[in-house]
This record gives C-alpha cells, structure tokens and sequence, in this order.
C-alpha cells in the first residue's frame, strides 16, 4: 500500500471556499487502476491558516506514479492554479509505503 498526502496551509478566510472547491472537483480518481479511497483532512487552525490534507491510497507506489503520468491526472489537476490565492504557500507532497497495518478485528500484518 502507498499514501499519497499534499498539506495545504489555506487562509481561515478561504476555508469554507477551499473545501467547496474540492468537493465540487472532479478528481478522476475512481478509474484509475490501483486507486483505493481518497480523503480530504482538515486540521487545526493556526492563527490565520488552517492545515488541510488531501489523502490518496493506493495499491502500490506505481501506480500512484503511473496516475500521475496519465489524462486522470492532467484532468484532475488542469484548474489547480486557479486557487492560489486560498494558498499560503505551495502545497508539501509527502509519500509513504506502508510497512505495518492493523484492521479491526485482525492482528497487525
């Protein structure tokens, strides 16, 4: 398994509007071999800015890699720019392999 995390730091103003752009976003996730789930978390203010981030699961690291290679993606991504002003600085990308996972009702694998 891989997790595919960005952290956005959103203006407080811009939060109610970052999340309403998510929503209404066709991310394009759903026929994408590989794909798993997706969620967006958002987390504590911090005096102007509020930390959200967008969380993708994956099968493997190829294929989060080979998504981000394909028109999913580029059609995923194509207005991105459009918000920057919601942003206070660039998105962090963070990526992790799994090397442990526990299920309720099962021991940790």
């Amino acid at each position: 398994m891989f997790v595919a995390m960005n952290r956005f730091k959103v203006f407080a103003a811009e939060a109610e509007a970052f999340e309403t752009v998510w929503r209404e976003r066709d991310r394009h996730l759903g026929e994408v071999p590989g794909f798993v789930a997706f969620h967006l978390l958002k987390g504590a203010a911090d005096g102007d800015t509020v930390l959200y981030a967008s969380h993708t699961i994956w099968r493997s690291r190829e294929d989060f890699e080979a998504w981000t290679r394909s028109e999913a993606f580029r059609a995923a991504h194509r207005n991105a720019g459009q918000n920057k002003p919601m942003y206070a600085g660039h998105p962090q990308f963070e990526g992790f392999e799994a090397v442990l996972e526990e299920k309720a009702g099962r021991e940790a694998a």
